[in-house]
């Protein structure tokens, strides 16, 4: 496989991330909160907005932790669910349009943009 401009560490991190968004939960979860803005929302909030609640969204939440796409925060006895990384994301799309449609018809265009 060629690889020209990104190393190992990337495309693992780029595959963690496109990995813990390829579930419509986690991505429901995701959206809630960079709707929420910084200031994040509690988890109990979290679930009211986006409808999984308890040990589901526990599990999801963790993974888009890992991924590095939120962080959690303790505030006394809450914890605060914040979309970690607005940058993170724009690099994750930026990935897409520069590495994998680079050799593309239309793509190629917006790549030379990008």
């Amino acid at each position: 496989m060629k690889r020209d401009s990104l190393d190992d560490i990337d495309l693992t991190r780029a595959a963690a991330a496109f990995s813990a968004l390829g579930s419509e939960q986690r991505l429901q979860v995701l959206r809630v909160l960079v709707r929420a803005g910084p200031e994040g929302l509690s988890i109990g909030e979290l679930g009211r907005r986006s409808g999984i609640t308890g040990s589901t969204l526990t599990h999801h939440m963790k993974t888009l932790t890992a991924a590095g796409l939120v962080e959690q925060v303790r505030q006394g006895r809450t914890i605060i669910c914040i979309a970690a990384d607005y940058e993170r994301m724009r690099q994750l799309s930026d990935f897409l349009l520069k590495e994998c449609c680079a050799d593309c018809g239309p793509e190629k265009e917006i790549t030379e943009n990008v």
